[in-house]
């Protein structure tokens, strides 16, 4: 069991009750519900052109990022700007890491220009961890390799709510990469917590070892797994982190476990279709379901600015007028 992160004096005092968002493993269920509560708050004054509460003026916020990215890094981004905050966005390219320096010293030395929060993501699982235990400023995972990817978890969490209503008894099934797969593993973990029943199926190379201890029910046929679920979440395969054999074919993986109109057939009519980006058409997903009338993926990519904006509001400590709340 883990110890307790000590929470020092100059890290403001929240409604969350933690410091760091490190997972979707390490949040309780009400936790949850706030940020989701304050998510759609913020998607409710976006919606109607009302003005923003600039909770994060005169604070900065670091986006560290040693892996590319477009969707998570440039919304973490426009969430602080909505709030009133500023950025400053540093990459491996672009940090002494080059140079030999470690993550720890990197951290340190942006801790040392007193920012008010730091967003990571970096190839390494437990990394936001470590920074978390070393740092005197809130830290937000924006994924550490196949580990986690809290946001995206929460991000796709509204999404459902928003189109369906609830999350609790709703039948979610994720498809393809699942060993790989940080996102897959927060949807599990916040999924469940919130009473959704999870299921997952892919190929058994993709897979991870004894997934079923996740609680899941693992299939490996598509045209069964489909039945009777409310949402179904396909991820991409990542080929750059398999050796090859792991790797099926392209051709190989969208005629087993492509997401298709006639694999929808099977599926309830009013089904989600999500995906957390980037999409390989074709592939894990045919075009036609990627932009029907089911498929809220870009609903899940404005989602995440606005989800965003609730941690980073929430994590520093921030208040809103009365009467918003």
């Amino acid at each position: 069991m883990r110890e307790k992160t000590h929470i020092p004096s100059r890290v403001p005092p929240n409604s969350l009750g933690i410091k760091s968002l490190l997972g979707t493993e390490f949040l309780e269920k009400k936790q949850i519900e706030q940020i989701l509560k304050y998510s759609f708050l913020f998607k409710d004054l976006l919606d109607s052109g009302k003005p923003v509460p600039q909770t994060l003026s005169g604070k900065t916020v670091i986006l560290l990022f040693f892996e590319p990215s477009t969707r998570t890094r440039s919304s973490f981004e426009l969430a602080a700007k909505r709030l009133g905050g500023n950025t400053l966005a540093l990459s491996k390219e672009g940090s002494s890491t080059e140079k030999g320096e470690t993550l720890i010293d990197t951290a340190k030395t942006v801790q040392a220009m007193n920012p008010d929060l730091l967003v990571l993501r970096h190839p390494s699982a437990g990394s936001p961890f470590h920074l978390d235990q070393t740092l005197d400023l809130p830290v937000i995972n924006a994924g550490d390799g196949f580990h986690e990817h809290p946001t995206q978890a929460l991000l796709d969490l509204m999404t459902i709510q928003q189109f369906k209503g609830k999350i609790e008894g709703l039948k979610v099934l994720i498809v393809g990469d699942i060993a790989h797969s940080r996102v897959a593993r927060s949807n599990i973990y916040a999924l469940q917590k919130m009473g959704g029943e999870v299921s997952v199926c892919g190929p058994p190379t993709l897979l991870p070892p004894k997934v079923e201890q996740m609680g899941v029910e693992v299939h490996y046929g598509l045209n069964k797994a489909v039945r009777d679920k409310d949402v179904i979440m396909t991820l991409r395969i990542q080929f750059e982190r398999l050796n090859p054999g792991q790797s099926p074919s392209r051709g190989e993986y969208s005629k087993f476990y492509g997401i298709s109109e006639s694999v929808l057939k099977a599926a309830k009519s009013d089904v989600l279709i999500m995906h957390p980006g980037p999409v390989n058409r074709g592939v894990e997903i045919s075009p036609d379901v990627a932009d029907g009338s089911r498929s809220v993926i870009l609903n899940q990519v404005g989602n995440g600015v606005i989800v965003r904006m609730a941690v980073l509001h929430l994590l520093t400590g921030g208040e809103l007028p009365k009467g918003l709340v």
